[in-house]
């Protein structure tokens, strides 16, 4: 079996963090050194077919959990604390499910465990409508900035250039399964499937991914949950409002 890539940072009990859609653990690098100056050895994961992980034409959460359950045996970790955010958050309820002894406390930022519609379709169009060969970073960004309309959604986008020897630029994910994939990355939570420990699910206030009529689904899948709403945020709620979602994270991991 294929270990996922990570950085790890800092020493204590393991936090293990997964990012969402189009994303890598670094992404997270600045909270992750401010959990580690308070006890956590932080696991910075690429999930497959992100990042500097492997590429596979199997993409969907049995997948994921699996290579999450791999890689807790492969650094031989114990009473983790897991963080997902987005798709990351879904591998996450995915794993705890399955796997509740091997966590402690469960972290899910914006993401709730129903089913969502596949709505990542324009960023896609975006992606395939580039010319990478040209070299040029600052011409690819203006071309992105036309089609997106959303700096911040370029600028996550641009992170997963890779230069080549050639001159020109790749995609560090495996954009083909990706896209081909969304009708599974959109998949709810098995039903009647419980995962009975303490867990915090973060809300981005402005963000429509998580509603006040999930909470009755939530509460089903988590029962000792606590859900909060971070004000001012939307589904980057953890890059919007860093120092409160680290303060509420920081809060919920330590007690």
């Amino acid at each position: 079996m294929q270990i996922l890539h990570s950085k790890i940072i800092g020493q204590g009990k393991p936090l293990l963090i997964l990012h969402g859609l189009l994303g890598m653990g670094d992404n997270w690098i600045s909270l992750a050194r401010r959990y580690a100056e308070n006890g956590l050895e932080v696991h910075l994961i690429d999930q497959r077919n992100h990042g500097q992980s492997f590429h596979s034409d199997e993409m969907n959460y049995q997948v994921l959990s699996d290579d999450l359950s791999v890689y807790i045996n492969h650094y031989n970790l114990q009473n983790i604390l897991l963080l997902g955010h987005s798709m990351g958050g879904k591998s996450a309820m995915y794993f705890a499910v399955e796997n509740p002894d091997k966590i402690e406390k469960l972290i899910i930022v914006d993401i709730a465990p129903k089913y969502y519609p596949p709505h990542h379709h324009f960023i896609f169009e975006a992606i395939h409508s580039l010319d990478l060969s040209v070299g040029d970073r600052k011409a690819i960004e203006k071309e992105l900035d036309k089609k997106i309309n959303n700096k911040a959604i370029s600028l996550f986008i641009l992170k997963n250039l890779k230069r080549e020897k050639s001159g020109g630029f790749s995609w560090k994910p495996n954009i083909s399964v990706l896209e081909n994939s969304l009708d599974e990355l959109g998949e709810a939570l098995p039903p009647f499937s419980v995962f009975d420990k303490p867990t915090l699910f973060v809300k981005g206030e402005k963000s429509p991914y998580i509603t006040k009529s999930d909470d009755g689904l939530i509460k089903a899948h988590f029962p000792k949950v606590e859900i909060i709403s971070i004000p001012n945020s939307g589904h980057w709620v953890h890059a919007e409002q860093a120092e409160l979602f680290f303060d509420k994270s920081l809060e919920f991991m330590k007690i």
